[in-house]
């Protein structure tokens, strides 16, 4: 048996939880998720306590088990909780700025990238170069931080560009080292 899929997930006070045919909406302070699942696997509330179980130990079912438990684990931390990535802009003359709910980057190019929130997704900037992407969908806030990531990755040699916050870039050591290895 899934050892993910048979934890239970515990409903926090606040958070309604509706099932119905494969279909589960999570309501919660933060706002409301909606998401469609297998028919086959059964969800079940009881007692402020969500259960997720499989019908057989075919592979499908196996395979859906832990995936429909960790995503509704993740719809209520969602609507409860809300979720958030850091990313921090690095390098000499690169910054951040926030205009309405866009953010405008400078970060090496002949001009501004402009970046629009995906719906669901609040972009907050904190000083010249952090930036915090806020939302309540898990995925959602995950795909906005890696786009803004991918609009200029860290460079191999110097490490300038956009990084998670806490993330370690490993640096080539360049012209220099390959030099002094020779001798």
């Amino acid at each position: 048996m899934s050892r993910i899929g048979r934890l239970p997930i515990a409903v926090p006070k606040g958070v309604a939880v509706n099932v119905k045919e494969g279909e589960v909406s999570v309501k919660g302070p933060k706002g409301e998720l909606i998401r469609l699942f297998n028919k086959d696997l059964g969800i079940a509330i009881k007692d402020d306590v969500l259960t997720v179980s499989r019908p057989s130990e075919s592979r499908e079912h196996r395979s859906l088990h832990g995936l429909t438990r960790t995503l509704l684990a993740n719809m209520v931390e969602g609507v409860s909780k809300g979720y958030e990535r850091s990313l921090e802009v690095v390098g000499v003359g690169f910054r951040v700025e926030k205009q309405a709910d866009k953010v405008m980057l400078r970060v090496g190019f002949s001009h501004l990238v402009e970046v629009v929130p995906m719906p669901g997704v609040k972009l907050e900037v904190e000083g010249t170069n952090r930036i915090k992407v806020i939302g309540i969908d898990k995925e959602v806030v995950g795909e906005m931080a890696a786009r803004i990531r991918g609009l200029r990755p860290p460079d191999a040699y110097k490490g300038k560009g956009i990084r998670y916050v806490g993330e370690t870039v490993r640096l080539k050591p360049g012209k220099a080292g390959k030099a002094v290895g020779k001798e």
